[in-house]
């Protein structure tokens, strides 16, 4: 470290005596991470397209980080392009996919083509809203039917079911990329043996790094096609222009490097825990009352992520939430947390029976998370469940 420069605190989270099962939704930065952030905060503040030192520091800094991601991808630096997250990098491939169909039609002469773009039913809202607003446009056509060429996300976050290899957010005659998959919080790959493929976003705030994300897209305007969705200075290479992050990108960095070195441990010691939780929750309530809505026969699911219904009348996630004192959890995806009681579409949409639905409750383990963490929050919804059940008014 140079002069004047602190190290971050060794833990970025205050608990203060809860138990956190809700690293689907981010998670806490890793100490490593917060140095890196604080070290380039301190040490590279330059702006990366100045030419003095202070501006080379920081591009030097990027360039590691793109480094570092390329390796736990699989890919290559000039492959990765930087984003303010997974919502902006969808919105880019869809954005390329339509662009690129017209501008081929045009070149073809035929300007009449409208694209259809394959997706699912259980998609996240930053590939189905989009998709819905091309189609009010009348600039795409959305299909959701199970055709050749499907366009599913890898991993439902919400159920935590992986759904193999698929393309993100585009199919169209001329255009087939984004190919991805994603696992334990959608930022990690679920198993470095399996090729992780371009065309997904990665989020840094699912593996411990700060909020930020990345493109991964193979070639990007060469092998891939690649449109911008923003103009402006010509930072990373026109594709998203704007002064970079230099701070967040050398934590996405840091974050990147904790996975490619330990990503086995990461993986056995989060399915251990989650198995535990499993074993635990039905040992407390019992099998009757426990289901588990991601237990789909022949399909392979995240390793952290448990999403299950307690039975019973008036006993809805969020009723149950918000009657722990020591369990921090949600009922799915945070970003439909402000829609209340409905229950979730993506469970819906794998036939899980409304009354069941209305139950949901996701837990996400972390790499921190231990066996006594679960045994707490376990407790938890213990007597939560007693206590609606003593007084079952709304």
């Amino acid at each position: 470290m140079g002069a004047g420069t602190e190290p971050a605190e060794a833990q970025c989270d205050s608990l203060e005596g809860k138990v956190y099962l809700d690293n689907n939704a981010t998670t806490p930065l890793a100490p490593e991470v917060a140095q890196a952030v604080w070290d380039a905060m301190c040490q590279a503040w330059g702006n990366p397209s100045s030419s003095h030192p202070t501006g080379r520091k920081a591009k030097e800094l990027i360039g590691s980080a793109r480094e570092s991601l390329a390796r736990m991808l699989g890919g290559r630096p000039e492959d990765i392009i930087f984003t303010s997250g997974g919502t902006e990098a969808n919105n880019m491939v869809i954005h390329t996919a339509c662009r690129h169909f017209h501008e081929s039609q045009c070149g073809r002469g035929d300007s009449q083509g409208t694209p259809h773009i394959v997706t699912s039913s259980v998609e996240h809202d930053s590939i189905r809203l989009p998709l819905e607003q091309l189609g009010r446009e009348g600039l795409a056509a959305r299909r959701g039917a199970e055709p050749a060429h499907p366009c599913p996300q890898p991993a439902q976050s919400s159920g935590g079911a992986a759904q193999g290899p698929g393309a993100h957010g585009c199919s169209t005659d001329d255009w087939q990329g984004a190919r991805g998959r994603a696992g334990a919080g959608r930022g990690l790959p679920d198993h470095r043996g399996t090729q992780v493929s371009p065309g997904s976003p990665w989020l840094s705030p699912q593996f411990h790094g700060p909020r930020i994300g990345a493109l991964y897209a193979r070639g990007p305007g060469t092998a891939t096609p690649l449109h911008p969705m923003l103009f402006g200075g010509g930072q990373e290479r026109s594709f998203r222009p704007g002064t970079e992050n230099t701070p967040m990108i050398a934590g996405l960095g840091q974050a990147a490097e904790l996975v490619s070195k330990n990503w086995e441990a990461y993986e056995a010691h989060m399915r251990d825990v989650r198995d535990y939780l499993e074993a635990t929750l039905e040992a407390s309530f019992g099998k009757q009352r426990i289901c588990f809505n991601s237990h789909f026969k022949g399909s392979k699911r995240l390793c952290n992520t448990c999403n299950f219904s307690i039975l019973g009348p008036g006993l809805q996630g969020r009723r149950v939430l918000a009657h722990c004192k020591v369990l921090l959890a949600s009922v799915g995806a945070a970003c439909h947390s402000e829609k209340g009681d409905r229950p979730s579409p993506v469970l819906l949409s794998c036939g899980i029976p409304l009354e069941v639905a209305r139950n949901a409750l996701r837990l996400s383990v972390g790499r921190g998370t231990a066996r006594a963490d679960v045994d707490r929050a376990v407790q938890d919804l213990v007597q939560a469940v007693e206590q609606l059940e003593r007084d079952p008014a709304p």
